[in-house]
């Protein structure tokens, strides 16, 4: 499951992708990035998932109708590992209620704590959040 979402920092905003795991609710890929170009962002979460999953052909990818996930770059790297295009129904955030889920989290639990100077600074606070969360968070959660 995928999603994007949006920082704003004193130098503008960035863009954080998120790849979820619906069985296990992990983070398995994410990309941060002052662009919400698909190459520059959900593209380079999507091929972080790839690189971590064992097997990728059955899958199913589920988003919302983004620009970016509905792309032809997109759906091509999909269908080269073999997993399958899902997207909800448009203007019901139900659909990718686990993504939203996410993009909540991550706001409330990091984002929204402080001000932030420039995507460095968010991308660094983002990689130990994705930590924490695959870690922590989520064992603690059983």
């Amino acid at each position: 499951m995928a999603d994007i979402t949006y920082v704003r920092t004193q130098k503008g905003f960035v863009y954080t992708a998120f790849v979820t795991d619906v069985f296990s609710r992990r983070i398995v890929g994410w990309a941060l990035s002052d662009s919400m170009r698909t190459e520059a962002l959900p593209l380079q979460a999507l091929n972080q998932a790839i690189v971590c999953a064992k097997e990728t052909t059955g899958l199913i990818h589920h988003s919302d109708h983004g620009s970016q996930y509905v792309s032809i770059v997109y759906n091509e790297k999909l269908a080269e590992y073999g997993i399958a295009a899902s997207t909800g129904t448009v203007g019901d955030c139900y659909d990718n209620a686990l993504a939203e889920n996410v993009n909540g989290s991550y706001k409330n639990e990091l984002i929204h704590t402080r001000k932030w100077s420039d995507v460095v600074e968010v991308e660094l606070a983002t990689f130990e959040w994705v930590n924490w969360w695959n870690e922590t968070r989520l064992p603690s959660r059983t």
